[in-house]
């Protein structure tokens, strides 16, 4: 059965969806459309180019997640002084290690932008904060930034994608035309569950859409208590993060939702031991599979 799929952020919390993959090849259930935010485009893009959770499996496994907490020579001997140089570089760290990974992954399966694949395969959401705007690659290259989206290579699209903010430097996109220079940051800000790109009420679906959510399924009916300053902060920045995507779900049926509530892992735990990666990979599987049970 041909479906389109949605995955939201959640770092490394992502592992999840190998094991879900996985269970979706054993029932012969495949990805025609894929679309995501922050880790779910890494792992959106991964199943665009072709590979399957058996060979997402091995990849993950073998690679020390760390590695992409890439810094200068002069930080590395120095730790401290990349928090003294987060206010002009704002990350701590650079990203180039994380999308030239990606670019050599994608080069083994002969895809490197937007053209190698076919159209409407894939969709990648970033926050622009230069025009205080969701940005979604590949569709809004043209018009926003005068950008051909075929020489656009789909891991710089990855790369704006997956900055967190204050952890990894914001991607820069500059406009040939005007010189504007954009910086672009974790979609998870706008968007981190864009459900929306497929599932669009004035058009009729041509296929089943699976969205898979690294949150609790009861997340939308919590509360936050907000005694002082900091709580007041906190809650600002969960809202910016939560309330546009939280509003759409609640309005629609929420039986297409494959929902992950990982809780004892952060988003940034970069450094998972080959234990916690299973476990996560395994948790993945056997809950898909309950869902599989009962999905319409």
């Amino acid at each position: 059965m041909k479906i389109d799929g949605v995955f939201s952020g959640g770092g490394v919390k992502a592992f999840v969806f190998i094991g879900a993959l996985q269970a979706l090849e054993e029932k012969n259930i495949q990805f025609e459309r894929v679309a995501g935010t922050s880790a779910g485009a890494l792992f959106a893009t991964l199943l665009a180019a072709g590979y399957t959770s058996k060979e997402l499996k091995k990849i993950f496994m073998e690679i020390s997640l760390d590695q992409f907490l890439d810094q200068s020579y002069i930080a590395k001997l120095f730790p401290f002084l990349k928090w003294i140089t987060l206010y002009q570089t704002m990350g701590l760290y650079r990203g180039n290690y994380f999308e030239e990974w990606l670019r050599k992954k994608l080069s083994d399966k002969g895809i490197l932008t937007f053209a190698d694949i076919p159209a409407d395969k894939l969709k990648i959401v970033a926050a622009d904060l230069t025009f205080n705007q969701i940005a979604v690659f590949p569709d809004d290259l043209k018009d926003h930034y005068h950008i051909e989206a075929d020489y656009f290579p789909i891991a710089k699209a990855v790369r704006s994608s997956i900055s967190i903010p204050y952890f990894f430097r914001p991607a820069k996109m500059i406009n040939p035309l005007t010189r504007q220079r954009s910086y672009l940051i974790d979609g998870m800000i706008l968007s981190n569950f864009p459900l929306w790109i497929y599932d669009q009420h004035d058009k009729q679906r041509t296929r089943p859409i699976l969205g898979m959510q690294l949150t609790d399924p009861n997340q939308h009916d919590q509360k936050r208590s907000i005694e002082n300053a900091i709580d007041l902060l906190k809650a600002t920045i969960d809202t910016m993060r939560k309330a546009f995507d939280t509003r759409y779900i609640s309005e629609n049926i929420a039986k297409d939702i494959l929902f992950f509530p990982v809780k004892d892992i952060k988003a940034t735990d970069f450094h998972l031991t080959d234990k916690q990666k299973l476990e996560l990979i395994d948790f993945g599987y056997r809950r898909t599979q309950a869902f599989l049970m009962k999905w319409p």
